[in-house]
Formats: C-alpha cells, structure tokens, sequence
C-alpha cells in the first residue's frame, strides 16, 4: 500500500488520507528519525552538519503530523479518532526520548561553547538557547528513574487531553432539540430560524432542530423569548462533558488526573508547581507577577462591572418587572436594555457582513498595511471541499510569501470555536524556501438557500483575530522553523497579532472597505455605525470579569495544587465575580483551552497580549490607521520576526517604550 503522508509532496493529500495511513506513517516516520539522529550524533557539532539536518528531520515529522491533527479537529470519525489516538503515546515517547537523549543534549551545548557560535544569526543562536533549555524542561538532568517516569506522565497527559476534547465534543454533538410549534421561536431572529430548519431538513424532520454549536446556541440565549427554551440550552451547554450529564462523556476523573500529573510533572523537575513550570517559557517571570496583574485589572474593572449589573437589574424591574435575574435571562435582557440604550443589535448588523465581502475588505486592509496581495487558488485538495478555501499571499515584489486554507463554517465531526494552526512552517533547506501555509478555522453560520454566510460583527472580530495568527505564522521572514513564524514565540505574547488585528473591525475607514448590505450593496450607515461605536463597551466590565475568573482559575489551579476543582473555581468567583453561576454549571469540564489545549496556567496570556496589542494599535491612533510606515514596522518588527527574539525587545523596537497598560483601559472603557 503507498501511503499518501509519506509521499507527500506540497500539500497534504486530504482526499487521499485515510486512517489507515496515519499509524504506520508515524511510526515509519520515528523509525527513521531514530536512525538517522544515530548518524547525526556521531558527525561534527556544527550547525550546517548537525542542527540543520535534524530540524529538517523534526520538520518532516511535523508536516505529517500536522494534517492528522487537523483532520482530528476539523472532520471527526470513529475510524480517525481511534488512529489519531493510537499515534499520541509514540509521539509522546519519541519527544520524551529525543530531550532526554544526552548526546543530543552535549551535541548542542558544544555548538553553543564553540568559537563559531559568536558567528550564527541571532535566529540560529536562539533555536540553541530554546533547545538547551527544553532538554531542562524535558528532564536531561534527572536519574534515569525519574525520565521513565516523566516519560509516561507526558505520554498519559496527551491521551488525556484529547479524551477531555473527544468528550466534549461528543457531549456537544449528542444534545438536539426539535421544535416543531413555532410559537417557541417568538424572538428569534430569521437567520437562527432558517439555520434550524436547515438542521432539521438535513436530519429529514420537520419543523426546527437546535444544537449546541455556537451559531444556535447564543442567538437562542439572547434572543428567545421563551424563557423554558433559553433556561433547557443553558442547561445542556453549562453540564457538557460533567457528572450532570451523560456518565460516558463525563470529563471529571480525567481532570483530577490531568491536574494530579501536571503537578508530578511539575516538581519531578524541580518546580514548585506547575504554574512555575509553564512560566519558564513565557514573558511574566514569577506567578506572583501573573496573580498581581490579573488582581489589579479586577480591582479596576469590578466597580464598573457592578454599576452595570444594577443598571440591567433596575432596567429589568422597570421595563418587565422581573426581580430576579438568571443566568439563562442574563445574554437576553442584557440585549434588551442594549436594544434600549443604542437602538442596535447583533443582528440588525449581519446584513451588513455577507462573508465574501468580509473577505474581500479584510484582504484590503492588509493589502494597504503590508503591501501584500492576497488570492484565491483553485485546485487544492482539501478535506470537506464544499466549504474550504484556499489562498495566495504575495508581496509587492511579486515572492509567495505564505499559502492559508479557510474553513469557515459550523458542521457536524468538528470541534467548536476558532483557531489558526500550522500546516507547513517557513523553513530553508539546501534544495529551497519551504512557503508556511496555516488553517484558518471558524464556526460561522453556513450560507442558507441563495444567501450568503451573513455574519454578526463578533464573528467579524473573530475572523480578524484568527487572520491575525495567520499573519504571524504565514509572514515571517525566518528561515529556521523552531523560531520561524509562531514557533518559539512566548504564549503570553502570541496572542499580540491577533487581538491587534480586531482594532480594524472597529474603524469606519476600514469598515468602508466591505461593510455593505448583501442585497442592496449600500454601505453601512453613518447612525448603524455610531450605534455600533457606542456600544462598544457595553457590559464591557462583565466581559473583562468574566475573563479574568477564567484566568485566574487557571491560574491558581495550576499554583496551588488544589484536588477540590470546583471549590478552588467557586473561591475566584467570590474574590472577583459579580454574576454567581447556579451550583449545577460545569464551565470547567469544556474549559478545553486549559485541559487540551495549550492555555494550561497560560489562559491569562489573553489579557496580558492585549496590554500590547491595545498599545501597539495606539500607534496607529497616533499616525493613522493605514499609515504605511507605521504598518511595516509593525511588519518588520513583529509578524517578520517569529521567536526569533525575545517579544519585549521586539515590542520595544516597535512601538520604541515598553508597553503601557493605559490604552488597553481606554479600549475597554475601564478607564472611564
């Protein structure tokens, strides 16, 4: 059998993938790394004979592991689920191998003493410092007993991360409700409506089916007038993957697991906890630097949050003489008294952003910021080809700078949310450039009968954020992939490009360029826009709590090596909510940024890059928002660079101070 992941050559051949190829391409290709690295290690420790070839050996690994991951994200089946899950234990021990591999380790650190190391880019010469530093983090300093057993904690961590996603994601998928009196759909919107008949008409039943992907689940929440509707999603969405649902999906013992590990983890390499472990790659230096940040934004941010939880109760009482407030009441009230404060709604703005034309306008934008052409490319095998795009991206020159698949709306075997990944990273090898080529991935609501995808403005700023991960990975200038694009990039300051790239969403210059309505084609108006504005902070305190409970619970989780997950969350809520969640709400059992993903005591990253993503902008404030100086230096300094430098000596020589946290106020009204 020829297997499409060991020959491939380009882009991966999604249509050709099966789950049968996906265990013996891995293990073919682990094989052959082990034997070559025994090759390696006993030529001269130069880069050239030595680092060069094995980031080539670890990019090819990547490039056949990254479709794998994706399909496993994007179009899920019992089949792929079952090879992907089989592959992680040998990854795991492949990595546990490779950082506690000694001659490796020595190899380094001899290039790193030698006299020619004064001579390598200051690229090449933070790929050694990474690496010398992860075979620390990696145990090379501990007795062979204690690798052992880092190695199976790594290997039952991976598998335990993507069984927490698996159950979510199956808890998700399994919830549906049918509706077939249409009475129970009094205030919700056409689009909701027509998505649920679409839903419906694909399961051959009649009338209306609901589910928990995003695009059904918060329109209903804001916008239900039945209140038994709202309080039943509320419900289903808030116990997802807990011991108030569905036992098989029940994510509880795994988290207790996760967390008992990480923490072994964590003092097997001599760390306190594992929040100490985690910030040994990031810009904050102690956690008690990461506790006083998150700390101060609250103490800023609650007495604002609390002025608007009494505004929303007295305008309840007066306007529907309501006394007590719910969860489930909480996003449709609040929609009420936005309704009545800025006459303007989610919904009134979504014929304004029919997707292509979002499309078009984002692709202008940063056609005017970095001189680059972005276009659509035909003929690229994907793997649901209905719906996936492909892009171009060039520069003024006329190079290929970077290549992005498009995946953009909600279906049934892929995993919520949005988010950027890599499929192939810059990298230069004897035979050429290889271009980076990223997954923009989002849940939007699909095109229904002859209308376009129509989006909400949040779904817009979710578009530009995750473009601007894009921009990061697909616009480096580096050329050794451990540092090229989002590679070696510290997590508290990765998130920098993306929430810089929402302020665009916000600027009527910008808006211009693509907010048109999608049948008449006339602009979004000068009072609609207005509205929009000065809405825009609207309940802005109570997002910014509600993200730092999310931080701080992290945070704290991962300091304090706590077994009581649920009593640790409820104490960060009385120390900085305003809104109590009822005792039968799980957030934390589909909390996957932290539990599968890479957020682990890293979720305050958000708020942290947002202190410089909102100074960085401020710059732009300052010369305009297309001014194109500005833009390439923020080209330069920034999206070209990678982990290539440390980010504050990157943000300095960008915006020419280290950062402040005024602007970030101001962005947010907090300051007000």
């Amino acid at each position: 059998m020829t297997n499409p992941l060991l020959n491939m050559q380009g882009h991966p051949p999604f249509s050709q993938i099966q789950p049968e190829h996906i265990v013996p391409a891995i293990e073919q290709v682990l094989n052959d790394n082990r034997t070559q690295i025994a090759h390696l290690i006993d030529t001269p420790y130069t880069w050239a004979n030595f680092i060069q070839p094995l980031n080539e050996l670890n990019d090819r690994l990547n490039r056949i592991w990254s479709p794998i991951g994706h399909l496993h994200g994007v179009a899920d089946s019992e089949d792929l689920r079952t090879a992907y899950n089989a592959c992680l234990p040998i990854l795991s021990a492949y990595r546990s191998e490779f950082g506690q591999n000694k001659a490796l380790y020595a190899a380094y650190q001899a290039i790193a003493d030698s006299p020619d190391y004064a001579q390598l880019e200051a690229a090449q010469q933070q790929v050694i410092t990474n690496e010398l530093r992860d075979f620390h983090l990696a145990g090379i300093d501990l007795p062979c007993e204690k690798q052992a057993r880092y190695k199976e904690i790594q290997q039952r961590l991976s598998q335990l991360g993507s069984q927490f996603s698996e159950n979510v994601l199956d808890a998700s998928h399994a919830w549906k409700k049918h509706i077939t009196d249409e009475s129970l759909l009094a205030g919700l919107p056409d689009t909701v409506r027509a998505l649920a008949k679409q839903n419906a008409e694909q399961d051959n039943l009649e009338g209306w089916l609901f589910t928990l992907d995003f695009p059904c689940y918060q329109p209903v929440l804001s916008y239900a007038d039945k209140r038994e509707l709202r309080h039943e999603m509320y419900v289903a969405f808030m116990t997802r993957a807990s011991d108030q649902g569905t036992e098989q999906w029940d994510n509880s013992a795994i988290m207790q697991e996760i967390m008992a590990l990480r923490h072994e983890l964590a003092t097997l390499l001599g760390f306190a906890n594992y929040a100490e472990y985690s910030l040994s790659t990031k810009m904050a230096k102690t956690p008690q630097h990461v506790l006083d940040f998150l700390s101060d934004l609250a103490q800023r941010s609650k007495p604002v949050a609390v002025k608007e939880l009494t505004e929303l109760q007295a305008f309840v009482k007066e306007h529907y003489g309501i006394e007590t407030l719910e969860m489930w009441d909480i996003p449709y009230y609040s929609e009420k008294l936005r309704q009545h404060c800025y006459e303007i709604s989610q919904e009134m703005l979504r014929p304004y952003f029919p997707l292509p034309k979002v499309l078009e306008g984002l692709f202008s934008i940063v056609q005017r910021l970095y001189g680059l052409a972005i276009q659509p490319h035909k003929g690229v095998d994907t793997w649901h080809c209905s719906d996936v795009q492909f892009f171009d991206i060039y520069d003024e020159s006329g190079a290929l700078r970077g290549q992005f698949y498009l995946d953009s709306f909600a279906r049934k075997g892929k995993r919520g949310g949005a988010w950027m990944d890599e499929c192939i990273i810059r990298h230069r090898t004897g035979s050429g450039l290889q271009i980076p080529v990223a997954y923009l991935v989002c849940n939007f609501t699909p095109p229904i009968g002859d209308k376009p995808s129509l989006l909400t403005h949040q779904e817009v700023t979710t578009l530009f954020h995750e473009f601007g991960h894009g921009l990061h990975h697909m616009l480096t200038q580096v050329d050794y992939a451990p540092v090229a694009g989002i590679n070696g990039v510290a997590w508290d300051a990765v998130e920098l490009p993306s929430q810089f790239m929402e302020n665009w969403a916000w600027e009527r210059e910008a808006l211009d360029l693509f907010a048109t309505h999608y049948e008449t084609g006339a602009p979004l108006p000068d009072d609609l826009f207005e509205k929009m504005l000065a809405a825009k902070n609207f309940q802005a305190g109570l997002f910014m709590l509600r993200q730092l409970e999310f931080a701080l619970f992290d945070f704290r989780l991962h300091s304090e090596d706590r077994a009581d997950i649920q009593a640790l969350l409820d104490e960060v809520r009385q120390q900085v909510a305003v809104l109590m969640p009822p005792d039968f709400v799980r957030f934390q059992h589909s909390f996957s940024h932290i539990f599968a993903g890479g957020y682990a005591a890293g979720y305050y990253s958000y708020k942290w890059a947002e202190v410089l993503s909102a100074d960085a902008f401020s710059k732009f404030e300052e010369n305009g928002i297309f001014d194109r100086a500005t833009g390439l230096q923020f080209l330069q300094s920034i999206l070209e660079k990678g982990g290539s430098k440390e980010p504050m000596e990157l943000f300095v020589e960008f915006r020419g101070r280290v950062p402040e946290i005024e602007a970030l106020l101001r962005h947010t009204g907090i300051a007000a």
